[in-house]
């Protein structure tokens, strides 16, 4: 992106270059998980000298946390555009939207690329100190929206009133992330399609 008259300022420049790595590493470590990630592969791809690294990060683990963070915003837009989506009166029918959006999502990579969170939980015994807390802090965020719909359902009389939607909300985490994984692993949409399936035909008032 340039300024106004089509040149770049430094600090501009700095901050697309950041942004860039920062993508560039979601790609690469939906893919590879956080260990498995090559740095010099990703400084490649976006066209950075392996020297300018520390300009940007001072360490893997400070560009991890990057893009973490980077990931949760774009991942909570996500949700939020789906679950709080006025189009679709629904709340299941909003869950469901997401679960179809970010099956659509997989499938554009060839479902080479899973969720960034659940990359990570799978190296969590070699991931700096301070990442476990950070990822569970993350889902409990993307538990609450999901549970804030689940009590929207309750009210449109979708799931029973009995429902603890806090745990159910817990519940479709835990199916969600083993279901991309999966998906990734099979390289097909099967997985996400059973748990999906089988999560509302288990919850809705019949």
């Amino acid at each position: 992106m340039t300024e106004l008259f089509g040149t770049p300022s430094l600090s501009r420049k700095g901050n697309n270059t950041r942004i860039a790595l920062i993508r560039s590493g979601v790609a690469a470590m939906t893919t590879h998980g956080y260990i498995s990630a090559n740095i010099e592969s990703i400084l490649k791809q976006v066209g950075v000298p392996k020297g300018s690294f520390y300009h940007y990060f001072k360490s893997k683990e400070e560009f991890g946390i990057a893009i973490l963070q980077y990931y949760d915003h774009f991942f909570t837009e996500k949700l939020e555009q789906h679950l709080l989506n006025q189009n679709i009166s629904s709340a299941l029918a909003r869950i469901n939207a997401f679960c179809t959006d970010a099956k659509t999502s997989m499938a554009k990579y060839h479902f080479n690329r899973g969720c960034l969170v659940g990359e990570l939980m799978q190296d969590e015994s070699l991931l700096p100190q301070n990442y476990p807390a950070l990822l569970n802090n993350i889902l409990h965020n993307w538990q609450d929206k999901i549970a804030c719909c689940l009590q929207l359902a309750q009210q449109q009389q979708e799931i029973s009133s009995q429902t603890d939607c806090t745990k159910l909300a817990y519940f479709f985490w835990l199916g969600w992330e083993g279901a991309v994984s999966r998906a990734k692993l099979l390289k097909n949409a099967t997985p996400l399609d059973i748990f999906t399936e089988q999560f509302f035909n288990l919850i809705k008032n019949h």
